[in-house]
C-alpha cells in the first residue's frame, strides 16, 4: 500500500475552553475521497482549515505526503501549494476578471509564465462550459458559475489535496447539480478530497469513505453504504432522519 495523500492523528483543537475537535485521526489514500458530515457546528469546517494551516493545531499531527505540515518549522506557503480549497463562500476578487482571478496563483506562486497559465486556465473553462465567462468579472455570473469558477482556481494549481467546504451551502438549489456535476468530474479523473457537505445524495455518489462527525468527535465513519444506509449510532440516525425530512437526502 502506497503512504496516504493525508494522514490526521489525534488532533485536537480548541478555541478557549471551547473544544472543537478532539481525538480525530483518519486517512486519505490517493484518488479517493473522504466526506465528513454532521451538524452545523460539528467541527467539520475547522477540520478542513486545520488541513490548510488556517486554523492552528492544539495537538495530533496532520501529515501530508508524509511530511508532518504541524511542525513548528512547517514551510507554510510551500504547504499551501500542494492544496487547492473552495469554501462555501465564492472568495473571488471581485476587481479581477475571471481569466486573471485562475491565473493568480499559477504565475505568483508557481512561477508560471502568464502566457502558459491563460492557455490552462481556457483549457480548464473550457472543460466545465465557462469558456465565454472568461473575461467576465464575478458580480456578472449567477452563483452556481461563481463556485465553478472557484473550483477551477483552486484545480488550476494543481494540487495533491482538494478540499472543499460546504460548497453548495450558499446556492440556490437550482444551481447546486451545476456545482456538484463539477466535483463529480473531478473524483471520476482521480482528484484526491476531503469534502464536507450536508448532501447526502452526494455524498453517496463521490465518498470513498464518510465520517460523521458529532460534537468534534468522529463517532461514526465506514462506506457510504454503511454510514448513510445502516449507521449503527443513534447519533448518526437522527442527523441522517434530520437531514431526510429537510429534503438533502
Amino acid at each position: 500500500m502506497s503512504e496516504p495523500v493525508l494522514k490526521v492523528d489525534k488532533l485536537r483543537k480548541s478555541y478557549g475552553s471551547e473544544v472543537v475537535l478532539e481525538d480525530i485521526s483518519f486517512s486519505v489514500p490517493v484518488h479517493t475521497a473522504t466526506v465528513f458530515i454532521g451538524s452545523s457546528g460539528s467541527g467539520k469546517s475547522t477540520l478542513l482549515r486545520c488541513i490548510n494551516l488556517l486554523d492552528q493545531v492544539d495537538d495530533g499531527s496532520i501529515k501530508l505526503d508524509g511530511e508532518d505540515i504541524t511542525a513548528v518549522d512547517a514551510d507554510v506557503d510551500k504547504v499551501r501549494r500542494k492544496l487547492g480549497i473552495v469554501f462555501q463562500s465564492f472568495n473571488l476578487f471581485p476587481h479581477m476578471k475571471v481569466i486573471d482571478n485562475i491565473t493568480l496563483a499559477p504565475i505568483k506562486v508557481q512561477g508560471i509564465s502568464k502566457e502558459v497559465a491563460r492557455d490552462s486556465a481556457y483549457k480548464l473553462l473550457d472543460r466545465f462550459g465557462l469558456r465565454e465567462k472568461a473575461e467576465d468579472y464575478p458580480d456578472r455570473l449567477s452563483g452556481g458559475q461563481q463556485q465553478r469558477v472557484a473550483i477551477i482556481r483552486s484545480i488550476a494549481v494543481a494540487p495533491r489535496l482538494l478540499l472543499l467546504d460546504e460548497i453548495t451551502s450558499a446556492l440556490d438549489p437550482v444551481l447546486v447539480n451545476e456545482v456538484l456535476s463539477t466535483v463529480r468530474d473531478l473524483k471520476m479523473e482521480g482528484m484526491t478530497m476531503v469534502l464536507a457537505t450536508h448532501e447526502m445524495g452526494f455524498a453517496k455518489q463521490v465518498a470513498d469513505e464518510v465520517c460523521f462527525l458529532h460534537h468534534g468527535k468522529i463517532l461514526e465513519w465506514g462506506t457510504p453504504a454503511q454510514i448513510l444506509e445502516s449507521p449503527e449510532k443513534l447519533e448518526t440516525k437522527e442527523f441522517l432522519k434530520r437531514v431526510h425530512e429537510a429534503g438533502r437526502l
